[in-house]
């Protein structure tokens, strides 16, 4: 078997890449938001042709073997009809905002794949500030 290819570039100059968006630090066990959009600075295409088919956000935290997978998220809408390509009235776009909670630091790591371009990853380290309250970071 080949070796996987995942490609990544500067989210700035690059459509295809995915980019995170979540608090550089959190308080342990408190919920927050984490939002995973592709195309931010320069929209990606959305059309039957050309598009983004899905997402997955994941979590490794820091210290353990495997990323947890937050969610994967599959795009169905491009704008399919049977009246042909790009006629039809529904067309997804590629963002997504989840609510989470976590206990020890970690990185985010999502993946998008281009139905012409293939994969594409960005990473994204989140801090865990430890509060009295928060549960024990062992029996987590």
């Amino acid at each position: 078997m080949s070796e996987l290819y995942i490609q990544r570039a500067d989210w700035k100059k690059e459509k295809h890449m995915p980019v995170i968006e979540a608090p550089d630090q959190v308080s342990a066990g408190i919920p927050f938001q984490v939002k995973v959009s592709i195309g931010k600075e320069i929209p990606h295409p959305n059309t039957t042709e050309h598009h983004i088919a899905w997402f997955d956000l994941y979590f490794h935290p820091e210290g353990e073997k495997f990323p947890l997978q937050v969610g994967h998220f599959t795009l169905t809408g491009h704008g399919e009809s049977v009246k042909g390509p790009n006629q039809g009235p529904l067309y997804t776009h590629p963002e997504l905002a989840v609510t989470l909670k976590v206990n020890k630091p970690g990185t985010f790591h999502a993946l998008s794949f281009c139905n012409i371009h293939g994969l594409w990853e960005s990473e994204r380290a989140v801090s865990v500030l430890m509060t009295a309250s928060a549960p024990d970071r062992e029996a987590a």
